[in-house]
């Protein structure tokens, strides 16, 4: 009887990029692409954090530099890519959130937001599947959604919207560049324990009422999504594209 081949968890050869590295999810991502043999890049407008993290990776044996940039800088941080690319795996990671009552959201906080989440991660995206085109290479784009693109939540209006969008744009891109053998899928976590979110999951009635919805009972840590990180990096999803998977502990099963 002939068994069917195990599929590789492995990236050795591969090129990844990491926005949003210097801490929480984008630094844990980025250590375990390392691990799974990737020359990682670690991107966040904080240089010496990132050179700190991208110094502790090598010396733990894993190959990683450091790019300090701004991603909301499209043509700068497109021209960065060009120059260091192509790269088979992007985490396209950085983003924030201005959480208030939608009667009290202002204009500036709609527009950093949205600028961030959507418009500088939408163009990410678009700089490395040029480069990955031009090598003629595929590869993994890795947009970090969150399980609210796919639920509301009280004064979430603007997260939300933004999160939407980046589930829609993913779907499309996968439609486009599948041609080319790269592949797009999200990755959505639920509430995740970072220097972010600390603050505001300090507070105990909206723990209470996070704990409440995530049916597993415990807010997430960042190494709780660096497997599914591996997972969508890796040729253990080569077929999944266009796709979104989510790590919500439940949240959206209801």
């Amino acid at each position: 009887m002939e068994l069917p081949p195990a599929p590789s968890f492995r990236l050795d050869g591969k090129r990844a990029i990491v926005t949003g590295a210097g801490r929480g999810i984008g630094l844990a991502a980025a250590s375990a692409l390392a691990d799974a043999g990737a020359a990682v890049t670690l991107v966040a407008r904080s240089g010496a954090e990132i050179e700190a993290a991208a110094a502790a990776i090598r010396a733990r044996g894993g190959k990683a530099d450091a790019l300090a940039a701004d991603v909301t800088d499209v043509p700068a941080f497109a021209r960065a890519v060009a120059e260091r690319g192509p790269f088979e795996v992007l985490l396209n990671n950085a983003g924030g959130a201005r959480h208030a009552n939608l009667l009290d959201v202002t204009e500036t906080d709609y527009d950093a937001v949205t600028d961030l989440n959507v418009r500088a991660a939408y163009f990410a995206m678009q700089a490395v599947a040029r480069g990955l085109r031009d090598a003629g290479r595929g590869g993994s784009i890795i947009n970090v959604s969150s399980q609210m693109g796919h639920v509301g939540g009280p004064r979430r209006s603007v997260y939300c919207a933004t999160k939407w969008a980046m589930e829609g744009f993913t779907k499309a891109a996968a439609l486009e560049l599948a041609p080319l053998g790269i592949r797009v899928n999200t990755l959505c976590p639920t509430f995740i324990e970072t220097p972010m979110t600390r603050p505001f999951l300090a507070d105990g009635p909206t723990r209470d009422w996070i704990l409440s919805n995530i049916r597993l009972g415990r807010v997430g840590q960042p190494q709780d999504l660096t497997g599914a990180v591996v997972f969508l990096a890796s040729d253990a999803s080569s077929l999944m594209t266009g796709t979104a998977l989510i790590v919500d502990g439940g949240w959206t099963a209801a």
